[in-house]
């Protein structure tokens, strides 16, 4: 990834992402390349990522709630002649770890490090002590940063910072981190801490009710809170949370987002994108390249009608990319105000009723950008059966963004109303496959404990840059996948291998699905990507009930090769081929008995 000077003279910065497992902690050796091993650590939630991007450069997703970091991020600061490791470490609220993105925190922690800046929340103290005070137990030089002091001050909050340094016994450096306040300061005095020995200190345990006593008696003696009347941001948090007027608010949001990722995308591509396509890109690359390239089965690969200089360009810029930028463009914007965990507390008591909390919305809304960071961000739950509950609902009835902007293309364009009743298929087995894992999964659902953060209007510089990040992600991630993808079918399409394959699955295609045979090739590119499973049926004229089964098989069926490879990795080979079979089943047996039904109603 490409970094960038933070602005500070004589420094520069190289950076690189890294996954680090909580499940069982293994000991990484102290040997450094560096001179500097610097640990970040806080709470989730308190601008931990901020300030690492800000420090080093790195491009990484920040979000305005808990459960952002679940794999370490490493960066390298160039500073005063020495070189610095910045590990961004997941959050945490305590050292006694409950979920796996915790051990990974704690394992870091007793890995050692030359300094550690913990950050704490000024509009959230005291909670934020309790893990400032255990880390102050272990044997490393630590400081800390008090960010959010510009929030802080709105709320009528007032620390006193040097009664703070004396009850920690280490520097407090106060930061507003989006507006890179403090950074400079804080950077310098991480600097100097880390050339310090470590005082030994002999660990003395104390009660958890004890450690809150002394978390009580500090913030008492250096925080002052005056009333204030609340602000309009503040008013609308509490609404939000509230089933009435909460609920309407969440429809309205959710319905205006569908709108505007829908019609804005079909805007922008009947406006400004299908022109250009038609009336200039493909006229002017088929002109150049039949100039250079004899009639047959190259000129068919390159240019034909699975051409890879044609939908190589046109399905993931003209087709999926406009609907890809509009849902960044609202996913961030909910993310950053937010407004999810809202949406999670609205959704709690439902949600329990299939074995799930309020808490797992987030990574079930992250799967509709994509399925990895989802299945990744299962780590902040605190229980084996959420983590697979979760994992498995994702994989199978919560379409990507690119697959979502392949619905949108497909459907949108002959019928909102199929549109929506695909989508409303998927929350309905959202629902009914929850309950069947509730019951088979061992286990019981925990309380909800969810960090709710301020309602913030949120930075359009760091929206920007979190969208532009995203979409170079897709684009990097779906491209070569897609390309390779679409060379398969024009190979099959020219070779007629694919009439081939399409006899062989005639009985299930035709027969129990009612799709052409030439919808065979959607299944077959469905593994590589979940988009791919649609867009063949772009170039094939279906009728309406042809184009929700193939989109209902399209949902439902298995997940793309890089999930399964996720999913293997984050659990076992075993859970991964359950969810295949789950998953490849469930899209035959539901598509095939939707068509049946509906023929034998009379619908065509």
């Amino acid at each position: 990834m490409k970094c960038h000077n933070m602005g500070s003279k004589g420094s520069s910065h190289k950076c690189k992402k890294q996954s680090f497992h909580g499940g069982v902690h293994n000991k990484r050796s102290l040997v450094m390349h560096d001179d500097i091993r610097i640990l970040l650590m806080g709470n989730p939630n308190v601008g931990k990522s901020v300030i690492f991007s800000k420090l080093t450069g790195l491009d990484v997703l920040t979000a305005n709630y808990a459960g952002t970091t679940v794999s370490y991020t490493e960066g390298h600061i160039h500073y005063h002649g020495k070189t610095a490791t910045l590990i961004d470490v997941p959050g945490t609220y305590s050292l006694e770890a409950t979920s796996p993105a915790e051990e990974v925190a704690v394992n870091f922690l007793e890995d050692g490090a030359n300094v550690v800046i913990c950050v704490l929340d000024a509009t959230n103290l005291e909670r934020n002590l309790n893990l400032a005070l255990q880390i102050k137990q272990k044997d490393i030089p630590i400081i800390y940063a008090l960010n959010l002091i510009d929030v802080a001050e709105n709320k009528g909050i007032s620390i006193d910072v040097e009664k703070l340094e004396k009850e920690l016994g280490a520097p407090v450096v106060t930061t507003v981190a989006t507006r890179n306040v403090g950074l400079k300061e804080l950077l310098d005095t991480a600097w100097e801490y880390s050339l310090k020995e470590a005082i030994p200190i002999t660990p003395v345990h104390i009660s958890q009710d004890e450690r809150w006593q002394e978390v009580g008696r500090i913030v008492e003696n250096v925080q002052v809170v005056e009333h204030r009347h609340p602000t309009f941001w503040d008013k609308v948090g509490d609404i939000t949370v509230q089933p009435f007027p909460g609920l309407p608010i969440a429809m309205l949001v959710l319905t205006f987002s569908m709108l505007f990722v829908v019609g804005g995308g079909q805007g922008i591509r009947s406006l400004l994108l299908l022109p250009i396509l038609n009336n200039y890109y493909i006229p002017v690359v088929t002109t150049f390249v039949s100039g250079f390239v004899a009639e047959g089965i190259l000129l068919n690969v390159l240019v034909g009608e699975y051409g890879v200089l044609i939908k190589g360009i046109e399905w993931p810029f003209f087709l999926i990319l406009p609907y890809v930028t509009l849902f960044y463009i609202v996913m961030s914007f909910l993310e950053d105000s937010g407004y999810l965990p809202r949406l999670g507390i609205l959704l709690d008591s439902m949600l329990r009723r299939i074995g799930m909390v309020g808490s797992n919305i987030v990574p079930v809304v992250m799967g509709y950008g994509c399925a990895v960071p989802a299945i990744l961000g299962t780590r902040a739950a605190t229980t084996r059966k959420q983590r697979i509950m979760i994992t498995s609902l994702v994989a199978l009835a919560v379409p990507c963004t690119a697959q979502s902007g392949a619905f949108i293309a497909l459907l949108g364009d002959q019928s909102i109303i199929a549109l929506v009743f695909v989508y409303l298929v998927s929350f309905a087995a959202i629902i009914v496959a929850g309950y069947i894992l509730d019951k088979l999964i061992p286990g019981e659902a925990e309380p909800m404990l969810m960090e709710v953060p301020n309602l913030l209007k949120p930075s359009s510089s760091a929206l920007m840059q979190k969208i532009w990040i995203r979409i170079k992600q897709f684009l990097v991630e779906a491209e070569v996948p897609m390309l390779l993808g679409i060379l398969f079918a024009a190979l099959l399409v020219e070779t007629g291998m694919l009439l081939v394959i399409g006899n062989i699955l005639e009985p299930l295609v035709a027969g129990w699905l009612g799709l052409p045979i030439e919808a065979s090739l959607a299944l077959m590119l469905g593994i590589v990507r979940r988009e791919l499973g649609v867009l063949p049926l772009l170039e094939l004229e279906l009728t309406t009930l042809q184009l929700i089964v193939g989109s209902l098989v399209a949902l439902f069926y298995l997940p793309c090769v890089t999930v399964m490879a996720v999913i293997i990795k984050e659990f076992d080979l075993k859970l991964s081929l359950y969810v295949l079979g789950f998953t490849t089943i469930t899209a035959f047996t539901l598509a095939g008995i939707f068509n049946q039904v509906a023929r034998l109603l009379g619908f065509q």
